[in-house]
C-alpha cells in the first residue's frame, strides 16, 4: 500500500489536537484541505478513522490503533531532528577549560587527543595558570570549567569529582646521584638547593604544609613559574625538586635524572575535575565535561 507519508502527519495533528482546524494551523495549512486529506487516508486504509461530535472530533478504534502506532513513529522523528540539530551545534560550539600543567600532562593532553577524533571542529580554548587563578576566572565565569591538582579551596557553588591520583618524587640530577644510595631523611634535604614552583601556586603550599607538618621550615632556593622548567633546571643540578613521577620516568630511565628516596614520602595528591553548579554550560562545553568524568575515580 503506497500512502504519502505526509497524510499521517497531518492525522497525528488531527488526532493530537481534535480539531481540524487547530490541526490545521499547527500544519499552517486551512481545514478544507486537512478534511479532504483525512477522506483520502480514510479511502486508501479503506476504514473510518474519526467521528465528527459537537466538540471537534474524536477517534474511531480503527484511529486509536493507527494513532498508537503514528505518535511513536512521529516522535522518534523529532527526536532524531532535535539530536541533529544538538550535533550541529556541537560541531560549531567553543569550549573554553582552565587547566594546570601537571593536569595537563598526565591526563588532559591524552585525553584531548581522543576527545578531538570524536568531535574534530569542536574548538578548545585551554587557559593554563595556577590552580588559585584558574579556580578565580571559573568563579567570574570566564571558564566553562576546569582541571586543577589539589590542594585547592572552593566556593560553596563549586563541585568536584576526582579524576586520579598521582605521587610524586624527590628527583635531583647527575651532581645529586649520591643521594640516591639510600634513603635521606627529610630534615636533611635542608642541605640542599630546593626547586619549587611559585608561591602562588597549589604546589608551593602543597609542600609548604607538608614541611611545616614535620616541623621544618623550607623556603625554595629557586621558584619557577611553570612545571615545564623545572625538570630542566632539576637536570642542570640547579637544585633538587618534587615532580610527578609519571613525568620523572624518561629522565630516570635515561639516567639524567636520579630518584632521591626519603623516609617520609609526601603525601600522593590529586587532579579534579571542578565547575560551578550555579552556570550552565554550552552542548559543546557540557559533552566534553561528560566525558571527562568518565574517567573519574
Amino acid at each position: 500500500m503506497d500512502i504519502n507519508f505526509e497524510y499521517y502527519k497531518i492525522f497525528y495533528y488531527v488526532a493530537k489536537y481534535g480539531n481540524l482546524t487547530k490541526a490545521a494551523m499547527a500544519l499552517g495549512s486551512n481545514q478544507p484541505n486537512v478534511t479532504r486529506i483525512m477522506k483520502l487516508l480514510e479511502a486508501q486504509l479503506n476504514c473510518r478513522l474519526f467521528i465528527r461530535e459537537a466538540r471537534g472530533i474524536s477517534l474511531t478504534e480503527e484511529g486509536k490503533l493507527l494513532y498508537s502506532h503514528v505518535e511513536i513513529a512521529f516522535r522518534h522523528l523529532l527526536n532524531a531532528q532535535e539530536e541533529l540539530c544538538r550535533q550541529d551545534t556541537l560541531r560549531s560550539g567553543t569550549v573554553e577549560i582552565g587547566a594546570t600543567e601537571t593536569a595537563l600532562h598526565l591526563f588532559l593532553l591524552h585525553v584531548l587527543q581522543d576527545f578531538k577524533r570524536m568531535y574534530p571542529a569542536v574548538r578548545m580554548k585551554i587557559h593554563n595558570h595556577t590552580t588559585p587563578e584558574i579556580t578565580k576566572h571559573l568563579l567570574s565565569g570566564k571558564l566553562d570549567f576546569c582541571v586543577i591538582t589539589t590542594p585547592y579551596e572552593l566556593p560553596k557553588t563549586f563541585s568536584s569529582a576526582n579524576i586520579l591520583d598521582f605521587q610524586e618524587i624527590l628527583t635531583g640530577g647527575s651532581y645529586f646521584r649520591y643521594l640516591g644510595k639510600a634513603p635521606v631523611a627529610l630534615q636533611d634535604i635542608k642541605k640542599y638547593p630546593w626547586i619549587s614552583l611559585g608561591r602562588d601556586s597549589a604546589t608551593y603550599r602543597f609542600y609548604k604544609d607538608f614541611f611545616i607538618s614535620h616541623q621544618l621550615d623550607m623556603e625554595p632556593d629557586m621558584e619557577v613559574a611553570t612545571s615545564d622548567l623545572m625538570l630542566p633546571l632539576i637536570q642542570l643540578n640547579l637544585g633538587i625538586g618534587f615532580v610527578p613521577e609519571k613525568l620523572a620516568l624518561p629522565s630516570l630511565e635515561s639516567g639524567n635524572l636520579v630518584r632521591i628516596e626519603l623516609d617520609c614520602p609526601p603525601p600522593k595528591r590529586s587532579i579534579r575535575i571542578v565547575s560551578d553548579r550555579t552556570r550552565g554550560k554550552s552542548l559543546a562545553a557540557d559533552t566534553f565535561y561528560k566525558y571527562l568524568k568518565t574517567y573519574c575515580c
